[in-house]
């Protein structure tokens, strides 16, 4: 056995016990009291079944990338570290035949490398360079290619995942799930595909009877505009024109197959940044950046919006480099900075998680274009002076297209991603460093979200007809109360008329409820 157990005065606890956002833990006494690192399936076996017999409560880490403290607020637990179960390659199975296998440790930069340099292969998966396969896979998967090639778990074959086991030796045992004819575990296999995320078991295998081909090249663009040119009443109609301009792209093309491969994000960052932004990528059917005019077009809707240079901040993994680099062809005839580049490069360029530092998110599907009075609440957010101890310079809502592939995919009714109809997805986002700053952010970011969702009971759910909820690789406990306020269990706005299925997936897995935190899965209202 491999299996490394780290405790304080180990001088690896202070780091591992905490992960991305530095909230978590929140208080020195909702500390693990151990981490387990993890080299195998069997060390993983042997970690939960210790943690079984000493009674501590299992939390999951991979890339260590949870935005709430579901990991790492675990008084006196184990963190069962995945984050060294790292295999790359191709195997057979006896349920399904050839696959890809990949490890949930493998973080996003190195999936990209291995499978692209091994098969010219890759997955539909996000921008975070050192977000880890486990967490992001498990909760959906979604990034710049979504639009072309589905979800990541829209791809996913089998699993291979540890659960507790009363009838084996130390209470825990690795099985096989996957969709095959004749397998045990298939609502298991579902419920992983989107649901997965600490709530059943841990996996420790990936596997995908075929991968997305890697692109050849893309063309990648940023267009800025500047906050001064939107400031009084006309800014405020403009800003609102802008916004609308965009959504309405999305709901008018989601089902253009020819412009599936293009993808956006707008960065509407607080006016503090003095610039907000817009972050393409695009490429052909058939992998290329020879076909622009799609690419072009949507660019132009923006000309009458004064788009200029970017100078200041945007979000860390979406910005690309500044000047022309060797091989590079730019497009000088549009606004902006444009260019043509290998796909492994613009990947590369992508991929940036930023500084390990204190943040709150938040997220919610849009099926339809802004209201008016959702594009001012955003512009009356953006634009208002910060709270008294807040710097909202590096806040922002980044509206992300969706929809295209993501709500066509076969066989997307046995995935756990119930939100199939939506166009646009928004992930609210605040970064800080300061402890005494906590308060006067995640008031802003409570109140910005409230007001966006006014007409819905301040949550974006409305049964279906305009949101579909939020992103579970997003959590938000604050749901939980909104919810309730709201008359509905929290559940639905995470997983949509999945509640009942995965309820009886839990009771079936783990009716013990070994896997617990403040948004996992349990059969009732609120957890116990």
């Amino acid at each position: 056995m491999t299996l490394q157990i780290i405790e304080y005065p180990d001088s690896r606890y202070d780091t591992l016990k905490k992960g991305f956002n530095l909230r978590w833990p929140d208080a020195p006494s909702q500390a693990c009291a151990q981490i387990a690192i993890c080299e195998t399936d069997q060390d993983v076996v042997q970690a939960l079944g210790y943690a079984l017999i000493e009674g501590m409560r299992p939390t999951i880490r991979s890339g260590g990338h949870c935005y709430e403290g579901l990991v790492s607020n675990n008084p006196k637990g184990l963190i069962i570290d995945v984050g060294l179960l790292q295999t790359m390659g191709k195997t057979v199975l006896p349920d399904i035949g050839a696959v890809y296998q990949l490890g949930p440790g493998i973080q996003m930069w190195d999936s990209y490398v291995g499978l692209y340099k091994r098969y010219g292969k890759t997955l539909p998966a996000g921008s975070c360079y050192s977000v880890g396969n486990g967490g992001h896979i498990s909760g959906g998967g979604y990034g710049l290619l979504s639009r072309r090639n589905g979800l990541t778990v829209d791809c996913l074959s089998a699993v291979d995942i540890v659960i507790p086991d009363r009838s084996a030796v130390g209470g825990a045992a690795l099985v096989h799930a996957s969709d095959g004819s004749g397998n045990a575990y298939r609502d298991l296999f579902k419920a992983c595909r989107g649901a997965g995320g600490g709530n059943f078991g841990i996996i420790t295998n990936y596997y995908f009877s075929d991968l997305p081909d890697a692109p050849t090249e893309v063309v990648i663009g940023k267009l800025a505009f500047n906050w001064s040119d939107y400031s009084g009443a006309d800014g405020r109609e403009k800003f609102k024109d802008l916004l609308q301009t965009y959504g309405q792209y999305w709901v008018d093309h989601d089902a253009d197959a020819q412009g599936w491969g293009l993808f956006a994000l707008l960065q509407l960052t607080h006016s503090s940044a003095l610039q907000f932004g817009l972050t393409l990528q695009f490429c052909d059917s058939n992998g290329t950046a020879q076909d622009l005019g799609i690419y072009e077009d949507f660019v132009n809707l923006f000309e009458a919006f004064e788009p200029t240079d970017l100078t200041t901040y945007i979000p860390p993994g979406t910005t690309p480099p500044r000047g022309r680099l060797v091989g590079q062809k730019t497009l000088p005839h549009l606004h902006g900075d444009h260019r043509t580049i290998d796909w492994l490069y613009a990947t590369q360029t992508y991929n940036g998680s930023g500084d390990n530092r204190r943040g709150k998110y938040k997220s919610s599907y849009m099926k339809q274009n802004f209201t008016d009075e959702e594009a001012y609440a955003i512009y009356d957010a953006l634009i208002a002076a910060a709270p008294p101890g807040a710097d909202l310079s590096h806040s922002l809502v980044q509206v992300d297209s969706y929809g295209g592939r993501i709500n066509r995919f076969p066989g997307q009714n046995n995935t756990s991603v119930a939100q199939r109809a939506s166009v646009m997805k928004l992930q609210y986002q605040s970064y800080w460093t300061d402890l005494s700053a906590d308060a006067a952010h995640l008031q802003w970011m409570s109140e910005f979200f409230a007001k966006v969702h006014d007409q819905t009971n301040c949550i974006p759910y409305d049964n279906g007809n305009t949101y579909e909820g939020c992103y579970i690789n997003y959590p938000d406990v604050d749901m939980i109360d909104a919810a309730k306020m709201a008359g509905i269990d929290w559940r639905e706005l995470y997983y949509p008329g999945m509640v009942p299925f995965l309820d009886q997936v839990k009771k079936n897995i783990d009716p013990d409820n070994v896997f617990r935190h403040a948004l996992s899965i349990w059969p009732q209202t609120t957890n116990p």
